[in-house]
């Protein structure tokens, strides 16, 4: 689950008094001499947060109040509070979180998964998108396959009746004729594939057939009617309609058929100004969704199996952005420091892991790269980071470039 922008932190996972005593008090220069700011100009002051945090479950991990729903759930969870990126603004972060690389062509995330662990459904994409809100930032280059054969591309599905374009048969033409069709144009590219060997084309193949397949595996997965209405209202799904909650309870269906991937993108977060009237809005949206996301797994016993990851490309500034009161406060892009949750897989749960010094500015216990993130989540996934390459154009890639290290601490 991936928040396009950069939630802020400070207001829903890293409590931080020291900030809150000394809100509207000038940064402390030290702090400020060479920070890298996207938008912040001048010498900053200060910013707190107007939210309550409580400790919550027998793990006693501190939430906002604007994570109700998080709340009950934070004994299955690990916050990791010691995140950290090398980009400041948001295309090259995304593409770094991605595909570990800050300029576009490399291969996504999903892809490099597909690879090296294949589907274990044939009628449905090994990997698929979702996405909700305002979509801003590197668009699809991040689930792209890049350099990798076209078969690891993420397959985006839209919301309501129709999730992807010439699903269904064309007007006038029966089952039966598509099929002769199809059988038509592979017995032409499977020829053409002998004459020139080109790996595309089997790809081309490969996708007919799944489109062909999919024609009558789609509608059944879409249809949430046959969800109980319990899990419905758990989740704030309604069906029909294009939302966060729906590609949530989706993300859970996807996974019980055996799809490898998913990722669901969610915009709206870069709360350049108004963070305080827009941050409540974005989390009304999404906490209760993911948190039902992480129930339901459980409850199905699909969370052991299941790594639920939840967060941005960067966080935001303990400073204000923009001086006055009211929808003028605002948080800058923050790569220095920022949180994530995760889930299931492998996680060691009810985990608060790294800290942040007593400003919320930068981290002080623990770091995790980028890079660290990804190695450790292949890990997870029961691959090596370092052995899952691919030769292109003279040298082998992988996803963490040429850095990263498995993060034992956060391992169940």
């Amino acid at each position: 689950m991936h928040m396009l922008g950069g939630p802020s932190q400070l207001d829903l996972l890293d409590y931080k008094p020291m900030l809150q005593q000394h809100d509207g008090q000038p940064c402390p220069a030290e702090l400020c001499e060479k920070a890298r700011f996207a938008q912040i100009r001048g010498h900053p002051h200060l910013l707190g947060t107007p939210y309550a945090f409580s400790r919550r479950g027998e793990s006693g991990t501190e939430v906002s109040e604007l994570l109700p729903h998080l709340s009950e759930v934070v004994d299955d969870i690990a916050v990791i509070k010691s995140v950290h990126t090398d980009q400041n603004n948001h295309v090259p972060a995304q593409l770094v979180l991605h595909t570990g690389f800050f300029r576009y062509g490399r291969p996504s995330f999903g892809s490099w998964v597909v690879r090296g662990l294949g589907s274990e459904n044939q009628n449905l994409p090994a990997y698929v998108v979702m996405s909700s809100g305002v979509f801003v930032g590197a668009g699809r280059d991040l689930w792209s396959n890049g350099f990798l054969p076209s078969v690891y591309r993420g397959v985006e599905f839209r919301g309501g009746d129709e999730p992807m374009f010439f699903l269904s048969d064309p007007r006038g033409i029966e089952r039966a004729d598509r099929r002769r069709i199809l059988d038509a144009i592979r017995a032409l590219n499977e020829e053409n594939l002998e004459t020139v060997g080109d790996p595309e084309i089997a790809t081309r193949i490969a996708q007919y057939e799944l489109a062909f397949r999919m024609q009558t595996s789609i509608p059944e997965l879409m249809d949430l009617s046959e969800e109980r209405e319990s899990v419905r209202e758990m989740y704030g799904a309604i069906s029909g309609e294009a939302s966060f909650a729906n590609n949530c309870l989706l993300a859970r269906r996807l996974v019980e058929r055996g799809v490898r991937f998913v990722e669901l993108y969610d915009g709206g977060w870069d709360h350049h100004l108004d963070v305080f009237g827009n941050l409540p809005v974005k989390c009304r949206q999404v906490d209760r969704a993911s948190a039902a996301l992480v129930k339901d797994l459980r409850q199905r016993g699909l969370l052991d199996d299941t790594l639920v990851i939840w967060c941005g490309e960067f966080g935001r500034t303990p400073l204000l952005q923009r001086g006055g009161g009211g929808k003028k406060r605002g948080r800058d892009h923050h790569p220095d420091a920022f949180c994530i949750w995760m889930a299931g897989g492998g996680i060691k749960a009810g985990l608060t892991y790294g800290q942040t010094d007593d400003l919320g500015y930068r981290i002080v216990e623990n770091p995790v790269h980028v890079h660290d993130l990804q190695a450790t989540i292949l890990h997870l996934l029961g691959l090596d980071h370092e052995r899952l390459t691919y030769r292109f154009q003279g040298r082998a890639f992988r996803l963490t470039d040429v850095a990263g290290e498995v993060v034992p601490g956060i391992l169940a």
